[in-house]
């Protein structure tokens, strides 16, 4: 199985820039697909960004697409979230998880992935 260790988030104003890292550990992330959720207060956890297990498929949500970018680094064994533009609505926790070699990608379902980070929390103010 792999261990996930989410870091990188942080307190920034409005049109900043964060990278937040997955650091992967056991085994490697070239075995799994990759998502990006996040949970603000009172709200649920809603998918953010997902790469395939190749690295070759991407997927966004619309809020973000187009100001963040996933990937994969198979030497560093880390995924990355690159923020860019951030707005007070981006503020909540960011977890990373790790879906196994499966039929069906299903990047933005929350259940269908097997291992999570412990989060790291991401505030935006105005």
């Amino acid at each position: 199985q792999v261990q996930l260790v989410d870091s990188g988030g942080g307190s920034v104003q409005v049109g900043s820039s964060l990278r937040l890292a997955c650091a992967a550990s056991g085994r490697s992330l070239s075995d799994y697909a990759v998502g990006w959720f996040r949970q603000a207060p009172g709200k649920e956890r809603e998918f953010v960004a997902g790469i395939s297990w190749s690295g070759a498929g991407t997927r966004y949500s619309d809020v973000v697409k187009g100001r963040f970018t996933i990937s994969k680094d198979g030497v560093k064994n880390t995924a990355y979230l690159q923020m860019e533009r951030l707005r007070p609505d981006d503020t909540a926790k960011y977890y990373c998880a790790a879906m196994a070699q499966s039929s069906l990608w299903q990047y933005d379902r929350a259940h269908e992935y097997d291992y999570w980070g412990q989060g790291t929390q991401v505030t935006v103010s105005p």
